[in-house]
Formats: C-alpha cells, sequence, structure tokens
C-alpha cells in the first residue's frame, strides 16, 4: 500500500469514473485500473463496484477513504514543511484565472503555496481567459491559467489539460434525447453563451462559422452558475466544456455530444518572463499530492516554461 495507489483511490472515489480519474491523477487508465486491482488483491477485498455507468466505492472502499486522505495530506503537510524550512521566498506573486478551469484546482494550488511561502504576498483574480493573457503579456500578471489557445503569440504556456465540448439543454428540448447533435440543428435554438473575452465563447464562435451555423445568443453571462440557472429555465441551450455539465447544479439538464469534430476545450498556463515567485507555484503543479508527476500528458509548445 503506497501513497500512489491512496492518490489512485481518491480520485476514483471522488469522480466515479476511471476516465477522469485517470486524467486528473496523470495515468492512463489502464494504469489507474491495475493499480487499483493490485490494492484490491493486496487487502483481499474489492474496494470498487463497478458498472459499465458509474464506479462507486464499496464499505470497504469507504473505510479506506478517510485514511487515504490522510496519507496524502500528511505526505503534502511534510513535503512543504521541508521546503518552508529550507527555502525562504519573498516578494508579491500576481495570479490570474478563469472560472470553474476544471482541470486545475487554482484556489487547492494558491493555498499549499501560500503554506509553503507565507512570506509571499499573493495576488488573486477571476476573468475571461483573453483579458488574463492580455494582462500576463502586460506585465500586470505573473501568470495566468487560461482556458484558449488564440493570441498567444511569445508567451510561455503550459497545457495543463483538454476536454471534449458538450451541449447543455432544458429537458424537454427536443433534441434532449438524441446521443449526438448535428452542426445544422444548432441553429434552430436560441444560446446562452459567456461574455466573448471566456475562452469557450470565441472557441464555439469559430466552430458554427466554420460548419456555416448561424446561432443566436439571446444572453451573454460572466458566471457558470448563471449560465446553468438559465439553461435550466428553458431560455436556451448552451455549449460548455464536459466537467460543468458535471456540476450538481446540473444534474437536471440535459447532455447531448457535439459533433466528432467539434473542437477540444484546452487548459494552459501563460507565464511572463519576470523575476516574480511564479517558478514556484509552477513547481507546485508538476509534483501531486503522492510526490509523483501530476500531469503525465502535459504539453508543452516551443516556449514552454521549463
Amino acid at each position: 500500500m503506497d501513497l500512489r495507489q491512496m492518490q489512485y483511490v481518491v480520485a476514483l472515489a471522488d469522480e466515479r469514473q476511471f476516465t477522469r480519474a485517470a486524467a486528473l491523477s496523470g495515468v492512463s487508465q489502464s494504469g489507474l485500473s491495475a493499480a487499483i486491482r493490485t490494492l484490491e488483491d493486496e487487502l483481499g477485498t474489492a474496494l470498487f463496484d463497478r458498472s459499465p455507468r458509474q464506479v462507486r466505492p464499496t464499505d470497504a472502499g469507504l473505510a479506506l477513504l478517510p485514511y487515504a486522505r490522510t496519507m496524502l495530506a500528511q505526505a503534502t503537510a511534510a513535503r512543504d514543511a521541508v521546503v518552508q524550512a529550507t527555502r525562504r521566498l519573498s516578494g508579491t506573486l500576481r495570479v490570474g484565472a478563469e472560472q470553474c478551469l476544471g482541470v486545475v484546482d487554482v484556489s487547492t494550488l494558491l493555498e499549499r503555496f501560500h503554506r509553503r511561502f507565507p512570506q509571499v504576498e499573493v495576488h488573486f483574480e477571476q476573468a475571461g481567459s483573453h483579458d488574463l493573457v492580455g494582462r500576463v503579456r502586460e506585465g500586470e500578471l505573473d501568470l495566468a491559467f487560461v482556458a484558449t489557445t488564440e493570441h498567444l503569440g511569445s508567451l510561455p504556456s503550459t497545457e495543463l489539460g483538454r476536454e471534449p465540448l458538450v451541449l447543455l439543454l432544458p429537458p424537454a428540448h427536443p433534441l434532449a434525447g438524441r446521443a449526438v447533435v448535428d452542426w445544422g440543428e444548432l441553429a434552430a435554438s436560441p444560446f446562452i453563451d459567456f461574455v466573448p473575452s471566456w475562452g469557450v465563447r470565441p472557441l464555439t464562435d469559430a466552430a458554427c462559422a466554420g460548419h456555416g451555423v448561424h446561432r443566436q445568443v439571446r444572453f451573454s453571462v460572466g458566471d457558470v452558475h448563471a449560465l446553468l440557472d438559465l439553461v435550466g429555465r428553458g431560455l436556451g441551450v448552451a455549449v460548455v466544456p464536459r466537467h460543468v455539465a458535471a456540476k450538481p447544479e446540473a444534474a437536471r439538464l440535459a447532455v447531448v455530444a457535439m459533433p466528432a469534430d467539434a473542437p477540444d476545450w484546452v487548459v494552459s498556463v501563460v507565464t511572463a518572463s519576470t523575476g516574480s515567485p511564479a517558478p514556484h507555484l509552477l513547481e507546485l503543479l508538476e509534483v501531486d499530492q503522492a510526490g509523483t508527476v501530476e500531469t503525465a500528458n502535459v504539453r508543452r509548445n516551443g516556449n514552454g516554461v521549463p
């Protein structure tokens, strides 16, 4: 029984499906499944009930879960204590992020950074991805977590993850029972979308325009929960990253897959070339709670963060 196995147990218990748990753990789905099987063989009991639709912890899994979380938390605290004792860092770190990115938990990341480097003054703000990229370029932010691959230019960037887009609809919508929507069908419904500075808005605009779809955006919002509320009230449909459709607030909405050639939604961190403490925050992105590489499938562009 090791920390990596505990990481996998926690991820699978939280996500209730192997694909998402594997992505969050930076491992292949087969690798995560094999590790869970090995642990179950070691303990002599099943930790998860597996079904085609969902994975649920067994009674044994639920009994193990709090100890797994404690082991991971203690390992993280131990590493942070060592870093704090051996590396003195001060100054100011200016961080931005678009709301609800899914593939990175910015709040937890900032908490860990503050615990390691309490003398660094952290300033954090939320805004649309395109606004954040501009602020990094102008030197107003040291780094930003964004959901766009546009207008990055020569800014150093590291891809953290990607997800497919899905269509969210009111339960009574005529397309609600479909498995996949066709591009041409999107023009018939009014849309609820984010303001243009949010990453998914220009992505959807470009994809629809490229397929000859003229869509009507009836409501533009700057908040994920406002979008879900408006869709739930039957005021329109919305294209969102898959993790948004998995939110509890979206449970009563219908989810339909986008066409196979729809673009992916990509989350990256972009940085400015400054002497700020930003590299120390980026280090925490590369090490997970078990001390292993968290994003094994991270892709870097030619100017990527080393």
